[in-house]
């Protein structure tokens, strides 16, 4: 379980980013990760970037970082899990344009990650644009990599309806219901079938007492817990549906027979729903629905339930590999592009560098030009970090790089938004036709996704 929550940085960046760099709290800096900036130097980089913002016309921003907290179940997580899925969360959400700087807190019982960005990106100089919508999208994303690492999460409005008693306890980690959520919601994920399950909740500590209504105590804990009082979302029903829920297609298709003359049968059902005595609407709508599915089979040319499995398979098919395209073009985006920016800085600055190396008062002058002298430090260290002792691409060979990585990132956003149409659509065609030829039609009206969509 990840819990995020953002907040402003209206004052001195330096005394923040002093504090989640703390030795103490990232085991002596181990759980410290930067980028498009030096951890030591972060402040100064970010003001430097917000100057040039400024120079091309940006109105100052008020704010002049973002401090993101994300927080984990205790026991849940290693530390370096946590920091890897910091970067990774760190990395989507702020899309490789803005500097940042990661760090992972142990010093608590809880696990947790402090992330600091600037409140202006590197790339365009446009300001980071908060509102509450962004909190939602973060909490979606840092939910998704928590649940790809095999961690929980907290099931949405899970705290409505909570006396204060046990809120407080909740917030404390010390409510049995609260645990008891918390540990299934994690297990659901794993396991292979309801027996699985259980099987794993008595592993976690979790003695179970069946009956007309399933039952958890933990180990400490004086009463029984029915699972159903924590929730809709808990019941043994629901449960065994959220289980059943992750079973893959393939497994779902195998009961259905392969050699299926679509068009015809589908044809020969709606001739059967038409003449049942369904209410006039009803019957309307389900016909509705059938022949466009059936419209869909003849123009896609899917004769056979083969051809429709196949279809189904290539959709998915070129909806996963657009992703996989799209993580390639934007770690290389992640890498140019704070290039493009150490180079500019450096080269900018390479004259104010020469200068203080000749100038015969050189403590006057670096008081004089400290912040110029130290981003063209940072910039060189980067660049050695980066580069090593090879040749330094040229500023212009890297922003076009950069112009045709983000056209074909904008292309692969393009088609992988209308590839997920084709998703939805191909799996609601599927669930129609399976419900057509099912043995029995006395369901139709409820199985079908279109007329549930009307």
């Amino acid at each position: 379980m990840a819990v995020t929550k953002i907040k402003a940085i209206r004052g001195t960046l330096s005394k923040a980013i002093a504090y989640i760099l703390n030795p103490e709290k990232t085991d002596e800096k181990l759980l410290v990760s930067s980028y498009g900036c030096a951890s030591e130097t972060a402040a100064r980089e970010f003001e430097w970037t917000r100057k040039i913002a400024e120079q091309k016309g940006m109105t100052p921003v008020r704010i002049i970082a973002r401090h993101v907290i994300q927080s984990f179940e205790i026991g849940e997580v290693t530390p370096e899990l946590a920091h890897e899925i910091g970067k990774q969360f760190a990395d989507e959400i702020l899309e490789g344009k803005y500097e940042y700087v990661l760090t992972t807190h142990i010093d608590k019982d809880h696990v947790h990650n402090h992330l600091i960005f600037n409140a202006v990106d590197f790339v365009d100089y446009h300001a980071y644009k908060s509102y509450k919508r962004i909190y939602y999208d973060m909490r979606e994303v840092s939910d998704r990599l928590c649940k790809e690492n095999g961690l929980s999460v907290i099931p949405p409005s899970q705290n409505k309806g909570m006396g204060y008693k046990e809120y407080t306890e909740a917030k404390r980690g010390t409510s049995w219901k609260q645990k008891l959520k918390q540990t299934i919601d994690r297990l659901v994920i794993t396991a292979k079938d309801y027996d699985d399950f259980l099987r794993l909740m008595q592993e976690a500590g979790y003695e179970i007492k069946t009956g007309k209504y399933i039952s958890f105590r933990a180990e400490g804990q004086e009463r029984f817990t029915r699972s159903k009082t924590i929730g809709e979302n808990y019941t043994e029903e629901r449960i065994k549906e959220r289980i059943a829920g992750r079973t893959p297609r393939k497994s779902q298709r195998q009961t259905t027979p392969k050699g299926i003359s679509l068009i015809g049968d589908i044809q020969e059902r709606i001739r059967l729903i038409d003449s049942k005595g369904y209410e006039h609407k009803a019957k309307l709508t389900i016909l509705k629905e059938a022949a466009r599915t059936l419209n869909y089979l003849t123009d896609n040319n899917l004769l056979q339930y083969t051809d429709l499995e196949k279809k189904v398979e290539d959709v998915h098919s070129s909806y996963d590999r657009t992703g996989k395209e799209l993580k390639v073009v934007e770690a290389r985006l992640r890498e140019v592009q704070p290039l493009i920016k150490n180079i500019s800085n450096y080269q900018r600055l390479k004259p104010v560098y020469d200068a203080f190396q000749k100038a015969k008062d050189k403590p006057s002058f670096k008081a004089k030009h400290e912040a110029e002298l130290v981003i063209f430090e940072a910039a060189r260290s980067t660049l050695l970090a980066m580069q090593g002792d090879e040749k330094l691409p040229s500023l212009k060979t890297l922003q076009a790089e950069q112009q045709r990585l983000l056209d074909e990132q904008q292309r692969l956003y393009d088609e992988r938004a209308k590839l997920k149409k084709e998703v939805k659509q191909i799996e609601t065609i599927k669930s129609n036709v399976d419900t057509f030829l099912a043995p029995s039609a006395d369901h139709d009206r409820d199985h079908l996704r279109g007329t549930q969509r009307e």
